[in-house]
């Protein structure tokens, strides 16, 4: 896993609020492959939550000076305020199925002194491979490298533990 290099401060905190109020979140899309490893560049950080509604959702907002704003004609749900404006909310993830079922297969990378909920690559693959958008099609050769890469890296550790190496 990679060092962080993605968040701030005030970004960190409202993530470790999230974990801390046990609101049901992942990070998911290129951001999440980042955060295993991927030589990925995003603007924005995507975060896929089981229930926007979540009062504990709205304390850590409050306590982090920030507020959500619901989705208004074509406007989609976000965020406003300082230590949200890297994040999108996402409603649906193409090829996945229901955020319960997902969040099963979710991994935990640390950040600091907390540990926060990510899609695995796999699933980030399946994913831009379903909505079959041209940018996610260019995106897609490096994701495959990279899970190539951390599940060779998986047999090796596993060969070494059991003393075939």
């Amino acid at each position: 896993m990679v060092k962080n290099l993605i968040f701030t401060n005030k970004e960190i905190r409202f993530l470790r609020e999230l974990v801390r109020h046990k609101v049901d979140f992942m990070i998911i899309g290129l951001s999440a492959a980042a955060l295993q490893g991927a030589p990925i560049v995003t603007q924005d950080v995507d975060l896929w939550f089981q229930d926007l509604a979540n009062p504990q959702l709205k304390k850590v907002l409050k306590k982090v000076k920030s507020i959500y704003i619901p989705p208004i004609g074509n406007n989609p749900p976000m965020f406003s305020g300082d230590a949200v404006k890297l994040f999108d909310i996402v409603t649906y993830v193409h090829g996945l199925g229901e955020f319960s079922m997902v969040k099963k297969k979710a991994i935990k990378i640390p950040l600091g002194d907390f540990k926060v909920p990510v899609l695995p690559l796999e699933l980030i693959i399946k994913s831009k491979e379903a909505i079959g958008r041209d940018k996610d099609k260019l995106v897609l050769p490096v994701l495959k490298d990279v899970l190539k890469i951390i599940r060779s890296e998986k047999q090796y550790r596993r060969a070494k533990r059991n003393g075939h190496i």
